[in-house]
């Protein structure tokens, strides 16, 4: 049984992550995005308790999963849960490189030109992550990481990341 929780920026690699460890551990895997956005109100932030009853339903139905995302306020309902929190960190130019190369996300886009159309907001929301003082900050998530008191690791690269899945293959 593995309940996983993975936070950092945009573009620091965790879905990926996620989706590779789910997949290993034959794991649910949850994007916070999905719960933590209004579904027929495009842009539009759901209720915090709306989001967090959700969130603490698909714990309660999952003996393992794998729950990965940036909303620190949601990470720490779950983090309490989870037997491994890992902390995605690898600088802001490589968030970018992993921005730019990221495939179509249709549960988030109707088509690649929107995803594409957003992209200079989201290289600009990446510039932002060290300075901002919110609930996506660096200030946040390194405070997520240091309250973590059971399992934790932090990657600070991309290639960290890839001999984490390599590695818990050959296991």
């Amino acid at each position: 049984m593995v309940r996983i929780v993975i936070f950092g920026k945009s573009g620091s690699g965790k879905t990926t992550l996620a989706k590779a460890l789910a997949s290993l551990h034959r794991a649910k895997h949850l994007d916070l995005d999905a719960i933590a956005w209004k579904s027929n109100q495009p842009g539009v932030r759901a209720a915090f308790e709306e989001s967090k009853r959700e969130l603490l339903e698909f714990i309660k139905r999952s003996d393992s999963w794998v729950i990965e995302g940036c909303y620190t306020y949601l990470l720490r309902e779950a983090i309490i849960y989870c037997t491994e929190a890992i902390f995605l960190n690898p600088g802001v130019e490589t968030c970018i490189e992993n921005c730019k190369a990221r495939p179509w996300e249709p549960h988030k886009y109707p088509h690649l030109e929107a995803q594409n159309k957003n992209l200079p907001m989201l290289i600009a929301w990446v510039r932002e992550y060290e300075n901002r003082n919110d609930e996506f900050s660096l200030r946040e998530h390194r405070q997520l990481f240091e309250d973590c008191i059971g399992k934790k690791v932090e990657y600070n690269s991309n290639l960290e990341v890839y001999n984490r899945v390599n590695s818990s293959y050959s296991e």
